[in-house]
């Protein structure tokens, strides 16, 4: 059965989540338009850089810092390609951090599809509502059906 559009732009993150260099997480993103992709990122060292699968991780307080996020590795894209990302959704396999959050709402993403309730963020979730970005926990499951929770955290939703 052919797949709704978030099951398939989901299914899309996966596949660029492969290319992932830290194995910390594997996370892929995929922003897209008028049902177009526009880019696609995910976690990396920058460019000519040494990768954790190469050196190892760099760690920091627990993070590895040797990485970008898969989101804002997209829309590092989309800028050096010379592409507006505004009003496009963000599809990530993962919910984002609180900086990548920033980077979205920024980035003038009007909606935010994820599948991996990693780390949810307090913050990043009231920057989100306040930025009224319309937020979907997408079931995802390969070869299957989705269920999607959508809530449009504007003004008027109930307080999270």
């Amino acid at each position: 059965m052919r797949p709704d559009w978030d099951s398939y732009f989901m299914k899309i993150a996966y596949a660029v989540s492969e290319r992932s260099t830290c194995d910390r997480a594997f996370v892929g993103c995929v922003l897209v338009l008028d049902k177009r992709i526009l880019t696609t990122g995910f976690n990396g060292s920058p460019a000519g850089q040494p990768h954790c699968d190469e050196v190892d991780h760099l760690l920091v307080e627990g993070h590895c810092v040797r990485t970008i996020h898969a989101e804002t590795n997209a829309i590092i894209q989309a800028a050096l390609h010379g592409v507006s990302t505004r009003g496009c959704t963000c599809y990530v396999t993962h919910f984002p951090c609180i900086n990548c959050t920033k980077v979205l709402i920024n980035a003038g993403v009007t909606r935010l599809v994820y599948h991996v309730a990693y780390r949810m963020d307090d913050i990043a979730l009231e920057f989100l509502r306040t930025a009224n970005i319309e937020l979907c926990h997408l079931e995802y499951i390969p070869n299957s059906h989705p269920s999607i929770e959508t809530s449009m955290l504007g003004k008027d939703s109930p307080e999270i």
